[in-house]
């Protein structure tokens, strides 16, 4: 028996490989397959071999027929495909070209902010996000019992000194020192960068954001200035008139210090979720650098002066595109980012 397996597994394998049409391959399977096939037969004498050896030649059986089976299949799959003109492969078709990504909406905005920038003659900046509590407080004149500190709680890491540990910074900031340090004066920088406050989230606040700093360094240097390089900016980035506003605001590390609004895109001053139904948005706190940030930059302060300002950038992705949602920016929505 075990010799008529073999015979009948030659004779299947050449004939599926001598079948051209379905017709043929339905004259395989009846032969070899169906009811009353030759495999059927073979199954029927196994209850005439010895009971010593029906274990093995059973085993064997299921073997043989398994590997035709599957055998059977792959060729009948390979003929329907080939009949099959749906199937086809039509070389003179053109290939499926790749779905290309694109910037998201703040790193746009961003772009043309420091192409404006460079403009002007200012550097363009990176900062580290892991920044340290002397870089991020003590060097920009707030000290650990600042009462400014409360409004930028924070999300600290392991590591750095008792007293300098390591957190992620909470503004762009930190890197006025450390461009100062670098470079001296004069200087005229911007870094932009994604920044982190723990805080709860709403259509205006998030956890996660994006500013860029904007440094001024040199002798002479007024209030006039900063005004000048604040009106090119937004006329720059808005490509319309923008209407603003100076108040005073306090900041430690600037004196005398700004609030720069400009009038809500969203609800064109009648009052939003945005801008907290004030008509007004809150985009940069500015004014002249102070002497204790000169200082801890290595510079006489009563040699240079300078103004710093420091942009919401993505509060301003969402002046610029009408968005009333910052969520909206870190949400991860394909819909919402393929319109930008």
């Amino acid at each position: 028996m075990q010799k008529e397996l073999e015979n009948l597994r030659k004779e299947v394998m050449r004939d599926l490989k001598s079948i051209s049409e379905a017709a043929h391959l339905e004259e395989v399977r009846i032969k070899y397959f169906g009811r009353k096939g030759e495999l059927a037969q073979l199954m029927k004498k196994l209850k005439e071999v010895a009971e010593a050896e029906k274990p093995k030649l059973g085993a064997l059986l299921n073997e043989v027929k398994q590997e035709l089976e599957s055998t059977f299949i792959d060729a009948s799959q390979k003929l329907k495909g080939q009949d099959n003109p749906a199937l086809k492969f039509d070389v003179a078709l053109p290939d499926i070209k790749p779905e290309l990504g694109h910037m998201h909406p703040v790193l746009q905005v961003q772009r043309e902010l420091e192409d404006l920038f460079r403009s002007m003659g200012f550097m363009v900046l990176d900062g580290p996000e892991l920044e340290s509590e002397y870089y991020n407080f003590e060097a920009l004149n707030i000290p650990k019992w600042h009462p400014a500190r409360d409004t930028q709680d924070t999300f600290y890491v392991k590591g750095g000194e008792v007293d300098n540990k390591f957190l992620l910074r909470t503004h762009t900031s930190p890197m006025q020192v450390r461009a100062l340090e670098k470079y001296g004066a004069p200087l005229r920088a911007v870094v932009p960068g994604r920044v982190f406050r723990y805080e709860a989230t709403d259509a205006s606040h998030e956890n996660t954001f994006w500013q860029m700093e904007g440094l001024v360094v040199d002798k002479d240097i007024s209030i006039s200035h900063l005004i000048a390089v604040m009106k090119e900016l937004l006329q720059g980035i808005f490509k319309r008139e923008v209407e603003v506003r100076l108040r005073p605001g306090y900041f430690p590390f600037v004196e005398p210090g700004f609030e720069l609004d400009i009038r809500c895109f969203i609800c064109e001053g009648k009052g939003c979720s945005v801008c907290k139904q004030r008509g007004w948005v809150e985009l940069l706190p500015c004014g002249l650098v102070h002497p204790h940030v000169l200082e801890a930059g290595g510079l006489d302060s009563k040699v240079y002066s300078g103004f710093a300002f420091g942009l919401g950038l993505s509060r301003l992705v969402m002046m610029k595109y009408k968005i009333d949602d910052i969520r909206l920016l870190l949400g991860g929505d394909l819909k919402f980012l393929q319109q930008f």
